[in-house]
């Protein structure tokens, strides 16, 4: 397992659902529940949603919570409540959400903005800690999955995306490879 590439456990995009940035967050609703009623169906094996912009290149994904930050755009303004947990300033998270007025009326107006806003509005795109190399070694992996708490790596290869690297395909190796181990 040392010697293991991102490759060998990576799950390539094309097996994954996808919308476009463009749709709206309506769509996206339909699009999210779709793939979770075929995932649990056992008619996909995916329900992550990848996002794709207009030249079908993915962007990122997106998540049921990503259906409420898109709801409440004043999201984009701010830093999240985790960044400052990590700093011990937790408490300045109240004040932010005071000033920024968030989740002040989110659901004012629910089906105009279910209409109104896109997906490209509130997308996840992966920041550099939550992308690894298509070359990089799995053990790499556990160091972004423990210190950055995601559930999957974008995985890239000359800067496109190419498949996603989940945090339960790598306990899954890791767990089978301990069971392995004797005393």
């Amino acid at each position: 397992m040392d010697k293991m590439k991102v490759r060998e456990l990576m799950v390539p995009t094309d097996r994954f659902p996808k919308i476009s940035d463009n749709a709206s967050l309506f769509d996206a609703l339909f699009a999210l529940e779709k793939a979770q009623e075929a995932f649990l169906s056992g008619k996909a094996e995916q329900r992550i949603m990848l996002v794709e912009d207009e030249k079908n290149q993915i962007i990122g994904k997106i998540s049921p919570i990503d259906l409420f930050k898109g709801l409440e755009k004043n999201y984009n303004k701010v830093n999240v409540e985790e960044t400052l947990d990590k700093f011990g300033l937790k408490y300045i998270w109240t004040a932010m959400r005071k000033d920024y007025n968030l989740w002040e009326s989110p659901f004012k107006d629910l089906c105009r903005k279910a209409g109104d806003v896109h997906v490209k509005d509130f997308v996840n795109i992966p920041g550099e800690g939550q992308t690894i190399d298509v070359e990089d070694s799995l053990s790499k992996s556990f160091h972004l999955f423990v210190v950055n708490r995601h559930d999957t790596l974008f995985v890239m290869e000359k800067n496109q995306f190419v498949g996603l690297l989940r945090f339960s395909d790598v306990y899954s190796q890791v767990s089978q490879t301990m069971k392995e181990c004797t005393f």
